[in-house]
């Protein structure tokens, strides 16, 4: 792509810091696949991102603007916001109410419940995105083209547009879109102006065609907006709006790089001694309520109680890691996930084999080695953007996984044709898949797993965000 200014806009950035005793602040790298899309990139770099701790606090005030040079990335902006604000915009907006629409997570007779309070939750949400707007209005240079991430910021695309309109906007929603009867559980303002934000993008971006389609069916449903279902065009206001589909794979050399770094081959070793030759079944999620690892948990069980001939043949590393403790929701969750682990435990366990690892703290060297060993890879979620811990599993693996994957999963669109489907709700029929996939031959699982790695690996980061900024013209 031609050389131009990119600012990229997302509620986490490419570094956080952590600060000492003695107030020394140290850096540490992150972002995830957006670092990794940033590769080959040209021109002039700008992410702006919100401090997310005291420490990105410390370090945002010993600059003049908020701007970081940070080697490989560009630079850096931290907008230092208000705790309050942030709190209210991010957990109780943005984690706690369009997260759960978005997933399809509510449990309606109880919730959602839009009071007096959520109007000022939503009031810190505007504010929040209008931080990013001025921001970014300040630092763009003419034509510049601004990437928007996800739903902490479905309002900014709009507020940019009203403080610039000069500039080429995308923005890229990398959860599940809901239908509009689900979507219509926001309240209707609320819900418009959350579409209303997002249209004030050139060019809005999802991980599958599902979701870009139920995208468009809220614009019609809700805003009455012209939608052309065909061309994936939205007409709202005198602007139009491009929807297109990106759908986010893994960079196979950089993972596999990593993968053969010293620290996972430690890893592997500590988990081989103790699993022995046993057959392996992973599963490596963030303890999220879309994640399903309950039900996951329960077919494991199911598959044990009905298949005896798997006992003290198999174990099941189940990696949940730490997420969002912050919310109530979460901390019940993961009190469910480890009670349904105990009683596995002492249910099936011998003196001699353990049927299942529970791990709860975050060690990605050690999901690295999972991966390359798993025999069967289980990514079951109630509802996903993509997932891809189902692609990385593929990816790493050394002799070929089976991968049990569920069709509410974004990846399934890609990947159904060499994985077992499941129904995410139904636990004997995911226990039969786990079952099924033990059995599968060794000649087979190879090469499905070798397709699936292809597949996996076809859209890497760089070539995801590259699409949506090509898209900008």
């Amino acid at each position: 792509m031609a050389d131009t200014q990119v600012l990229i806009a997302s509620n986490r950035g490419p570094v956080s810091f952590s600060l000492a005793d003695d107030g020394a602040l140290s850096m540490r790298r992150g972002g995830g696949g957006l670092v990794s899309a940033l590769a080959g990139l040209r021109g002039d770099i700008l992410w702006t991102c919100a401090t997310l701790s005291d420490a990105d606090r410390a370090a945002a005030r010993q600059t003049t603007d908020g701007r970081l040079d940070v080697p490989d990335i560009g630079a850096v902006r931290m907008l230092d916001i208000p705790a309050g604000t942030f709190h209210r915009a991010y957990n109780a907006v943005a984690n706690s109410t369009l997260w759960f629409v978005h997933h399809m997570l509510y449990d309606t007779p109880n919730k959602p419940h839009f009071d007096a309070r959520s109007r000022r939750d939503w009031q810190s949400y505007e504010a929040y995105n209008a931080a990013f707007a001025d921001a970014l209005a300040q630092d763009a240079a003419a034509g510049a083209k601004v990437a928007v991430q996800d739903y902490h910021l479905s309002l900014v695309p709009t507020l940019l547009r009203e403080r610039r309109p000069d500039v080429k906007i995308a923005h890229f929603s990398h959860t599940p879109w809901s239908p509009p009867e689900y979507y219509r559980l926001l309240p209707d303002d609320i819900g418009r102006q959350v579409l209303e934000g997002i249209l004030g993008a050139d060019h809005a971006g999802f991980q599958t065609d599902r979701w870009a389609d139920a995208f468009l069916d809220c614009c019609a449903a809700v805003l009455r907006a012209k939608v052309d279902t065909t061309a994936r065009t939205v007409s709202h206001r005198g602007h139009v709006t491009r929807v297109g589909v990106h759908g986010l794979g893994v960079d196979g050399p950089a993972l596999r790089d990593r993968a053969a770094q010293p620290d996972v081959a430690a890893r592997a070793e500590v988990l081989r001694e103790r699993v022995g030759d046993r057959r392996l079944i992973v599963r490596i999620d963030r303890t999220e309520l879309s994640k399903n690892i309950v039900r996951g948990l329960a077919a494991y069980r199911e598959m044990l109680a009905k298949h005896h001939e798997w006992h003290g043949r198999v174990v099941h590393l189940a990696f949940a890691y730490p997420s969002r403790h912050d919310l109530p929701e979460y901390r019940e969750y993961t009190a469910a996930v480890q009670r349904m682990a105990a009683e596995i435990s002492d249910e099936f366990a011998t003196g001699s084999w353990d049927p299942l690892i529970l791990q709860v703290n975050d060690d990605y060297p050690r999901s690295l080695a999972a991966y390359g060993m798993a025999d069967v890879l289980l990514v079951n979620p109630i509802r996903d953007g993509m997932n891809l811990v189902a692609k990385e599993g593929p990816a790493l693996s050394r002799r070929g996984c089976a991968l049990v994957l569920s069709d509410e999963a974004g990846a399934a669109t890609e990947m159904s044709d060499d994985a077992i489907m499941v129904n995410p709700y139904d636990v004997s029929q995911t226990a039969e898949a786990l079952h099924q996939a033990l059995l599968m031959p060794a000649d087979e699982r190879a090469e499905r797993s070798r397709r699936l790695a292809a597949t996996a690996t076809a859209l890497p980061p760089q070539r995801w965000l590259a699409g949506q900024l090509d898209a900008l013209g």
